[in-house]
């Protein structure tokens, strides 16, 4: 019998249909396949994956096939969104076993939870050379079965590979943390990191690497910081490269903004056109970077529309944040977002010329014999403030045409981590863009996260869908959420939001701590389900847990002035140096924390009713600047700074290695520390 009716997970219920006996994550599932001597089928996926789409129509739905599957296997289904943890690692798992891995990720198990063999995506009929579905089914069953004891070696030998691969990035026992205290030259250091990042970027149509092409959001800060400490002009220009193409290229919505998910061409053209929150989270940020750095009105316009679509499509009444919009719409990919010509010559007339040459559309259609919308430097360049508006309402128009399509499914569960990341971003844009709108979603949002996703027994939950909370939260959860407690503070000058976080990053020291001692498990110690507790350092699709957790050890523990937690910071950077030296855009944001540390850091506190005014006037010159307490009332129970209220005044703090400036009372005054290095 399929269980998966009583499931939240969009995802989940995509497959409550199924004839497939489907069973959620659980002890129950396991117990079951204990009891009948069955090997467990874990299928993994996601709610917009487009090949877990092709994969349910060609297999889960076929009535043969599931009796297949029903007969030899106990079935689990499984949200990755939900469980991160278990999804990470049986896809280390199947990485492991076939050097690939992606979504739908199949992955078969013994009854203890240990994979013996998996794949991704399976056809119904031997193509792409793979075997088939069934084939697969029959020929796991009949090992599992005849060679069982090999099996459980061979599972047995897996399991201690992922071990000592989750081991790897913890400190080695012949280097102590001291003698890697004095490293080599902090700005040829950094130098080199931007050498590799340049070696891998493609200066012609921006990003890093060839296709697919991904949004990099995080190497692409590194830049713009490279460019505001070093005054290196190729760092910007590759940074405004990328973000320009992404902007004028397919990948961006020009009808209703938002981001797809990547490029699956060079050229940012063909997206897979999943719009995922995280993505435009991280990409919201970069932008409005790059707008204080360059003040170049396409970027405020960019993250304008795409915040309104964020609002539009992806909030609820309380501003809760939903987790991704599907890639197909009616079972075909894209079909929502692209126009063929013919639509195009009817609904436009004698217009239709202007708006075929500036979206570069194409008789034939540009894409699978439909058009995706992209522009292009020569077209955006040439096109006269006129001929904009004009188009400009052509978009309106389309748009209109285009909301009366069937819609991708939208994931409308909320993930805590997630919500996180676009509550930081949305308070970078406030502050950048001065724009209270931004900041009051930023404090709804924020009200809902501490609110409604707390928990009593294991302080936040991961996700929330109709007001069930479910799985505790996890440490990139947390990690996201202090974070964006930061920001918030400095975009309110409200420091009951950075004592919030100061209560998280406690939480996080009892129960998340690894054996090392130096950086942290992903699952709460007390709700682990699977074997392995994965210690996250990549900096993937989303920021690595550890590489924000480090961040915010640095900033909370100079604000509270505690400095085991300034020197639990200085070993997660000193322990992972080997890897963002080495592989600095996949570890981009362990790199762009080491960039802005070194023997000169600045740490700046503003306090007084004109703190947070000053703030915004600073974050205009110095986006990269590092404020770790905005304060305007002195009434605020902060003792750490209650003695540097003097006289109703607003006062800003310069202080270097413990070496602090007497106050400046203009935020100009204090711009020429950096200018002049009055230091």
């Amino acid at each position: 019998m399929n269980l998966l009716k009583h499931e939240t997970s969009p995802y989940l219920l995509q497959h409550a249909a199924n004839p497939v006996h489907w069973q959620p994550w659980g002890e129950a599932a396991f117990e079951l396949a204990r009891q009948t001597n069955k090997p467990v089928l874990l299928s993994i996926g996601y709610s917009s994956c487009h090949w877990c789409h092709v994969m349910a129509h060609e297999s889960f739905e076929n009535e043969e096939v599931a009796a297949l599957m029903n007969q030899l296997y106990v079935n689990i289904k499984l949200d990755r969104e939900e469980y991160p943890d278990i999804d990470h690692m049986y896809m280390d798992a199947v990485q492991a076993m076939t050097g690939s891995g992606g979504w739908p990720l199949n992955v078969f198990l013994t009854p203890d939870k240990k994979p013996f063999y998996g794949g991704t995506y399976f056809p119904p009929v031997r193509a792409y050379n793979r075997a088939s579905w069934k084939e697969i089914l029959v020929n796991v069953s009949q090992y599992y079965t005849q060679n069982n004891q090999a099996v459980q070696e061979q599972a047995t030998q897996m399991m201690l590979h992922l071990k000592q691969a989750s081991d790897l990035p913890t400190l080695s026992k012949t280097q102590s943390v001291e003698s890697t205290k004095h490293s080599s030259d902090k700005a040829t250091a950094d130098q080199m990191i931007f050498k590799k990042i340049m070696a891998q970027a493609d200066t012609t149509e921006g990003g890093f690497g060839n296709a697919p092409k991904f949004p990099a959001t995080f190497t692409i800060k590194y830049l713009l910081d490279y460019y505001a400490i070093y005054k290196e002009e190729a760092a910007l220009k590759q940074a405004c490269l990328s973000l320009d193409k992404m902007a004028m290229g397919g990948i961006y919505d020009h009808l209703g903004g938002g981001f797809a998910r990547y490029s699956t061409d060079t050229f940012w053209i063909a997206p897979h056109f999943e719009k995922m929150l995280y993505d435009n989270a991280l990409l919201i940020e970069v932008y409005s970077l790059a707008y204080a750095y360059t003040k170049n009105i396409f970027y405020k316009e960019i993250v304008s529309a795409t915040v309104a679509w964020l609002q539009r499509e992806m909030m609820d009444e309380n501003t809760a944040f939903y987790s991704a919009q599907d890639a197909d719409s009616e079972g075909v990919e894209g079909k929502y977002y692209t126009w063929d010509t013919a639509t195009l010559k009817d609904l436009l007339g004698e217009q239709y010329e202007l708006y075929k040459e500036y979206y570069q559309i194409k008789e034939q259609g540009n894409w699978e014999h439909t058009n995706i919308l992209y522009t292009t430097y020569e077209s955006k360049n040439n096109t006269s403030e006129e001929t904009w508006k004009i188009i400009q309402q052509i978009n309106t128009q389309l748009f209109t045409i285009r909301n009366q399509r069937i819609k991708p499914l939208t994931d409308d569960k909320v993930l805590l981590g997630w919500n996180a990341l676009m509550n930081k971003a949305l308070s970078t844009a406030a502050i950048i863009f001065d724009d209270g709108a931004y900041l009051n979603l930023a404090i709804s949002n924020m009200k809902f996260l501490l609110s409604k996703m707390a928990h009593p027994h294991y302080l936040y939950c991961h996700t929330i869908k109709n007001d069930q909370q479910k799985i505790p939260a996890y440490l990139d959860d947390l990690a996201y959420l202090s974070m964006a407690l930061i920001q918030l503070n400095t975009a309110t000058a409200k420091p009951d939001y950075l004592l919030k976080a100061k209560e998280i990053i406690i939480y996080i020291e009892q129960h998340f701590k690894s054996n090392d001692a130096v950086l942290f498990n992903y699952t709460n110690h007390q709700y682990l389900q699977i074997p392995i507790n994965k210690i996250e350092t990549y900096d993937g699709a989303v920021p690595a847990s550890n590489s924000v957790l480090c961040k915010v050890f640095d900033h909370l523990g100079y604000a509270f002035s505690q400095l085991s937690w300034v020197e639990q910071s200085r070993k997660m950077i000193l322990n992972m140096q080997n890897f963002y030296h080495t592989y600095p855009t996949s570890f981009g944001v362990w790199a762009a924390f080491f960039l802005s540390k070194n023997e000169l850091e600045t740490q700046i506190t503003i306090v007084g009713a004109d703190a947070k005014k000053d703030l915004y006037a600073l974050y205009n010159k110095m986006p990269h600047a590092y404020v770790t307490y905005v304060v305007s009332s002195e009434e605020e129970n902060i003792e750490s700074i209650k003695h540097k209220f003097k006289n109703g005044e607003t006062l800003v703090y310069v202080c270097r290695n413990n070496n602090c400036l007497p106050p400046f009372t203009s935020i100009e005054d204090t711009m020429t520390v950096f200018f002049d290095n009055k230091f």
